[in-house]
């Protein structure tokens, strides 16, 4: 027999319609009749938010493959033309799920539990409908910008994810040809208004509908002869030549305003809408028939996000969860002194993010700090570890900071943050040219009294105070010198290019990362081909480079047995006869968002385990500057091994892959049900209580669940 080709097409699934299936598991959330009410509306807004991105960036991708004339299959074998036909198949479903779910399952829900949500207008009680005139004409009225369209007036740009109402007007004069008109609902007003309600009950009307209502105080010489919202999704992926660029900050913000008007990919409409109005936008928008959504509800559920802040609601909530202080560093700490001692892991968000922002600004403040260097690639809207960062400037210290221009929906955010750390003194560098810089790591260079030591955080996320609350990430703080040295050398090749002739302990992308995964992987496989223990555990946001596929395809075919935890994409496929029957695949949705990437290899024995801020994507492996990092502490590694453990324990928020490529919920008949995410929540209170002198709660509990209704 021939050696297998584990690049072949039919072995993979395509990347975007693995990505679909995905936010059916964020949708399935919505469904979950176990879950709190106002949670499964907060899932289902974030569908709704996902699906705007990978429209603004994967479809509008795909579609200007196909207008270039790219045929080149993609690792599954499909065309952009072919990948484009299946979403907009499986999207419409998507969509028609979203739509059922919110109309047939969550309105009757919230109106059981004393929330009603005027679907229209014509609804509203006589006295209603006075409060809603009344608060347009004071609120609504003098913020609208009525815009007609006729032979002296074109027709206007229509901003990428406004919700617009669109109408056909006719002259009461002159009872002459339907004219098209449109009025932009303004984001600068709330779109949910509470109406006035007696007793607990709460009624509220979004404000389209109040604008529909009122639209013909906008148009007075005319009688209204229909009005629809409508909402259009324009591409928005920026095309940089950095090369060319001779002032990469300039040219981001220039690109970002095109943003707006770029061309139109998906065209939202209201469900029954006037087919005369439909097509005039049709053809203005030059929107091809599969790109029109006909929706049967609320346009951008998005709104739902604002509908779970409505206060009056709490016991339709999850509890809120308060991240745990971390023991080995007690409030009033010398964080210096404390990391001297011992490596120190953080979960993130079972425990604080504090101890990060305390350790930058304690760095701030110590006279024996000589230079912070940091990189950025998204943080909050008011960044305490920005604040910290331009004092330390202005105390004299060296502080040199790569913030990440590329960071993509968030270029805005961070050119304002690079402009204020210039001011403050900082040296600010906008990432490499042709290279997304998306490792996280912080160096402290301290002068101490036996010398220079340096002390470095390397973490899987973001240094954002405000993300670490709800995304699930490893954070590790050390004094290792080993690690000192290369972080140094990470920072001199980003700020200088001048690569080491050595490294002690970090892998970089896109240098030498990928090949490092590939020798793991290999000596897995060949410690299973000599019939010794061969095992992996992966666990990331997305899974689709080919070729670290076909390589667990090759160790999987030679016996290693491989436990993937992948929240998102994967390309991958299991159960496959010779080629992928040692493979699981499982993804975690919950109540955070998983987003740690963490990485065991066996070893024989002597396993190794790995924490990065790469996934298993060529873009990572190959178009980013990305960390790999060991965990050296046997404590440590325990810990982690733990975590991947429970994850592959959960039997309640977790979903299996099966060889036909779709997902299902574990099956937990005759189990005791074991939701590893509420585990870790109760595990740091523990930690917590234990360092506090408290006993209240006992070591690796977990949690049990209410069964489903």
């Amino acid at each position: 027999m021939g050696e297998k080709n584990f690049y072949n097409p039919k072995y993979y699934t395509n990347r975007e319609l693995s990505w679909l299936l995905f936010n059916h598991r964020v949708l399935n959330e919505a469904r979950d009749k176990s879950i709190p009410l106002f949670e499964r509306l907060k899932f289902l807004s974030i569908t709704a938010s996902n699906l705007d991105e990978f429209f603004m960036i994967r479809v509008a991708s795909l579609k200007d493959m196909e207008n270039a004339g790219y045929e080149k299959p993609d690792i599954a074998g499909m065309t952009p033309t072919q990948q484009l036909k299946a979403l907009h198949e499986a999207i419409h479903k998507l969509v028609d799920v979203q739509y059922s779910t919110y109309n047939r399952s969550l309105l009757p829900l919230l109106e059981k539990n004393g929330l009603h949500i005027v679907r229209q207008h014509e609804q509203l009680s006589e006295e209603e409908a006075a409060y809603v005139d009344k608060y347009f004409e004071e609120n609504v009225y003098p913020v609208l910008t009525p815009m007609a369209v006729d032979s002296s007036r074109p027709f206007p740009l229509i901003r990428n994810k406004s919700l617009n109402i669109g109408a056909m007007v006719r002259n009461k004069k002159t009872k002459e040809e339907l004219e098209f008109a449109t009025v932009q609902v303004p984001s600068v007003l709330s779109r949910i208004i509470q109406l006035p309600s007696k007793g607990k009950a709460k009624k509220i009307i979004l404000l389209e509908e109040m604008i529909e209502r009122n639209i013909h105080k906008l148009f007075l010489n005319y009688d209204i002869v229909c009005a629809h919202p409508f909402r259009i999704m324009r591409n928005a992926d920026l095309t940089i030549d950095e090369d060319e660029a001779a002032d990469l900050l300039k040219e981001i913000e220039k690109q970002i305003k095109k943003r707006q008007w770029g061309e139109a990919i998906r065209l939202e409409v209201e469900a029954g809408m006037d087919k005369r109005l439909l097509q005039i936008i049709k053809k203005e928008l030059a929107i091809e028939e599969q790109n029109v959504y006909e929706i049967d509800g609320p346009l951008d559920l998005t709104v739902l996000m604002k509908v779970y802040g409505l206060e009056g609601f709490d016991h339709l909530k999850t509890p809120k969860y308060e991240p745990q202080p971390v023991p080995e560093l007690p409030a009033g700490c010398d964080i210096f002194e404390e990391i001297r001692k011992r490596d120190i892991l953080l979960h993130h968000p079972y425990q604080t993010f504090t101890p990060v922002v305390n350790f930058i600004r304690k760095a701030a403040v110590d006279p024996d700090v000589l230079a912070i260097k940091q990189t950025l690639y998204r943080v909050s809207g008011n960044s305490p570890i920005i604040a910290a960062l331009a004092l330390a400037a202005e105390n004299g210290k060296q502080v040199t900071v790569l913030v990440e221009l590329k960071a993509r929906f968030d270029e805005e955010n961070n050119i304002v943050w690079a402009r204020m750390l210039e001011k403050a003194g900082c040296h600010v560098i906008y990432g490499l040219v042709g290279l997304k810089t998306h490792s996280k790591i912080t160096l402290v260079v301290r002068k101490e009294e036996d010398g220079i030591r340096r002390y470095v955080h390397l973490g899987t996320g973001n240094y954002n105070d405000a993300t670490a609350k709800l995304y699930t990430d490893m954070g590790l703080l050390t004094c290792a010198e080993t690690i000192g040295e290369d972080a140094t050398a990470v920072f001199n090749m980003l700020s200088g290019y001048s690569e080491p002739r050595f490294w002690n302990k970090l892998s970089l992308a896109p240098l030498w990362l990928k090949d490092k995964f590939l020798h793991l992987i290999e000596r897995e496989k060949k410690y299973a081909k000599a019939g010794r223990p061969a095992r992996i555990i992966a666990k990331m946001n997305s899974l689709c480079d080919p070729d670290i596929i076909a390589a667990l395809y090759a160790a999987s075919a030679e016996g290693v047995k491989i436990d993937l935890i992948i929240r998102g994409i994967c390309c991958l496929k299991v159960g496959i006869p010779g080629v992928s029957e040692n493979i699981r695949v499982r993804s975690i949705v919950g109540n955070f968002l998983e987003h740690s990437r963490i990485f065991y290899f066996q070893n024989d024995d002597n396993y190794e385990i790995y924490c990065s801020s790469a996934d298993w994507m060529p873009r990572n492996l190959e178009r980013r500057v990305e960390i790999l990092f060991p965990v050296d502490s046997p404590e440590l590694k325990e810990e982690l091994l733990h975590i991947l453990k429970s994850q592959l324990r959960d039997n309640v928020k977790a979903s299996v892959l099966n060889p036909d490529g779709s997902y299902e919920k574990v099956d937990k008949r005759g189990k005791q049900l074991f939701n590893a995410q509420e585990a870790f929540c109760m595990e740091a209170k523990e930690k917590a209580a234990k360092s506090a002198g408290s006993t209240e709660l006992t070591s690796r509990t977990f949690i049990p669940q209410k069964n489903e209704q």
